[in-house]
This record gives structure tokens, sequence and C-alpha cells, in this order.
């Protein structure tokens, strides 16, 4: 008796969560790809920001790829904030602020002046914007390679749409490793769902590694005023508080060639913590339309994990387990695959494979979100 209860609670639970991949799957369907205009001509200034933090490795190939751009050098700035770096990073971004004009270094230890903080990041994009010379604001990542159109893109689609916020396309690279597959996989499920349910006006999700907003409505809505205390969120926190205030303003530049690339997370310590980090901000938005939609998800995906180790003692259970679990695979293939004909081609076999652990880290990373701590950037975050 027990046992029907149980896995009529997962079948009743499993309906939702079916209609809701497929309608990221219509949605995103139905998207428009951008169409450039012919013979464009660049118009708005752009501060890039780009907050650092111990980016030895990375930050060079960043700022080659943005000085690289297909834009007027005079209409574009970048404005790197170095966040308490104890490698070269400084000392990099000075040479290059030395032989390029429209590069800036901040150092932001001495802004802030030993000030401890919770969300050192939000204060060192709000500082940068605090000097920006430009209208628009851009905002990627010290470990991101953007292509050559990326601001005339930028630039094009703001004049086409007259949006005040500008939500764009990131992939994770990739290499053979286990934990990089799956956080490409992750990652582009996440990307798909932000293109399809920015479009229809619904949510608020974006990545703050490729990312536009008018300077003015920065302001108007106060900043990270009231989000400055929630460590992570600099992204769709902010985003939240603009759509409030301008619904119709917000937009999703679907095009191959806006797409950033940035690094996956080295190990899968790293990477749970990356999306404890992230999972964290879920109950801070004005907005709540979007926390029965993750309330769902996660129960969802918990109810796998209980029933599959319930079905080691009982045999019904496990047989009703994969029978779940296969509905779960098939319906997000459907939704992944016209993804991935975007985003970066991937094997069904490597996705189904792949799926066990997708359901172990949701239930874990949204967990500990809510209710644990992590490390970032090696500091501890609350």
């Amino acid at each position: 008796m027990l046992s029907n209860i149980f896995i009529i609670a997962t079948a009743i639970l499993t309906i939702p969560y079916c209609v809701l991949i497929l309608l990221y799957k219509k949605w995103f369907i139905q998207l428009k790809h951008f169409q450039p205009s012919k013979n464009h001509q660049p118009h708005t200034s752009f501060s890039i920001i780009i907050p650092a933090r111990n980016e030895e490795n990375n930050i060079a190939k960043c700022l080659n790829t943005i000085l690289a751009q297909n834009y007027p050098k005079e209409l574009f700035e970048v404005i790197v904030i170095d966040d308490h770096s104890t490698d070269n990073t400084s000392n990099i971004i000075e040479d290059f602020a030395t032989r390029f004009q429209n590069i800036k270094l901040i150092n932001l230890k001495d802004e802030l002046q030993n000030k401890p903080l919770n969300a050192y990041k939000k204060k060192a994009i709000e500082i940068a914007i605090s000097k920006a010379k430009g209208n628009w604001i851009v905002t990627t990542d010290a470990d991101c390679e953007v292509q050559q159109n990326w601001l005339l893109h930028f630039d094009d689609y703001i004049e086409q749409t007259n949006n005040l916020f500008v939500a764009a396309p990131v992939v994770f690279s990739k290499n053979k490793t286990i934990v990089s597959q799956f956080q490409f996989i992750d990652f582009m499920a996440l990307q798909a769902a932000t293109a399809a349910t920015v479009s229809v006006g619904l949510h608020s999700m974006c990545n703050g590694a490729n990312l536009a907003y008018h300077k003015n409505t920065f302001v108007e809505v106060g900043g990270f005023k009231g989000i400055d205390n929630i460590a992570s969120g600099d992204d769709m926190l902010l985003m939240n508080k603009i759509k409030l205030k301008h619904k119709d303003k917000i937009g999703y530049l679907f095009y191959k060639e806006s797409i950033v690339t940035t690094l996956p997370m080295p190990t899968w310590k790293s990477f749970i913590n990356q999306r404890i980090r992230w999972a964290s901000k879920a109950d801070k938005y004005d907005d709540k339309s979007l926390l029965p939609v993750l309330l769902m998800v996660y129960l969802f995906n918990l109810s796998l994990v209980i029933m599959f180790i319930c079905g080691l003692f009982n045999s019904k259970i496990l047989f009703s387990f994969f029978v779940f679990f296969l509905i779960k695979t098939i319906v997000e293939w459907a939704f992944i695959q016209p993804a991935s004909l975007f985003f970066g081609k991937i094997k069904p076999m490597q996705f189904a494979l792949l799926q066990p652990l997708h359901i172990i880290y949701i239930v874990v990373a949204g967990w500990l979100g809510k209710f644990g701590t992590y490390k970032w950037k090696d500091r501890k975050v609350q």
C-alpha cells in the first residue's frame, strides 16, 4: 500500500515536469534567429566590465578576443576589476592597460580599504559602472572568449528592438573528461531554457558571462541595492529587478555569432560549489513565479533518488523507478536535441549515461544551496 502511494506521488510530479520540459522545447523551436542588418553602422558606446580574481591563466586570452572586435575602438572601453588576486592577474591587466588606452584596471582592494563583504562581485561591478563612460554596460567573465562581431551584434540588436536588458548565449568549452562533458550538457539545458523562457517573457534567467543593459536602467532600479548582501545573482537578480519595471524591454540575442565560450569547472568539487552558488539565490527573487518551477523540478528529482533507494528493497518500486527514469530521459532528450543544433552537438548515448549524475547533482546542489555553505574563489560564503 505504501509503495503504491509513493509511486502515485512520483507520477503526479512526473506529469508537470514533462509538461514543463516540452513547453521549453516548444518555445525554443519557436525562437527566431536574430537577423543582422545589412551595412549596419555602429552607434552604441559600451563599457565592458570584467571582474577577475586569480585569473592569470585566462585574462590575457579574454582581453585579446575583446581587442579583436570588429567595432570602433572609440566606442568601447574595457574595465577589469581585480578582486584581491594573489597571483599575477593584476600585473597582466596593467600590461594591457599600458598598451591599450581603452583598457582600465581597478583594484577592488584599494576601493574597499579592507572592508569585508559577502558579495564581492556585485560590489566590483557596481564600482566599475560608477566609473564607466559607455551608455551600455556589457558584462563577461575573465575566463571567457568572445567572437569578433560580439559588440556589433549587441549594437544592432539594441537598435532593432529598443530593449533595455539583453541576455545572450553562453557555452562551456569541453574536453574528454566526464566532468567537462557533464557540465557541457547541463549548461546547454540551462541556456536553452533561458533562451526559451526569456523569449516568451517568463522567468528571469540569464548569465553574467554574456549580458548587456543600459547604464541608466541599472541606476533607475537602484543597481544591486536590496540584493547586495547575496553572494551570487549579479545577473539573474538584477534581471529580475529590471523586469519588474520594464517587463517588455527584456530580450534574448539568439544568434550563433553572439555565443560566448567559457571554461567549465575543472573538478567535481568546484562544479558542485558553482552550482550551490547558483542555487543559493533561488528564493531571493521579488518575482516569485520561478520558485514553484524550481521546487517542482527539485521534488521530482528527489523522488527519483528516494525511489531508487527504496527500490533496492522492493522490486515493484525499482521497476517503477526505471519507468520514470526512462520517461525523464526521453522527454529531456526531446528538448536537448534541437538545442544541441544551436549550442553544440551531443550524442544520445552520452546524454543517457550521464542522467543518473544529473539527478544526484540537482538534489545535492539544491539542498546545499538553501541550507549549506560553499567556497568560491577561495572564499567561504554563507
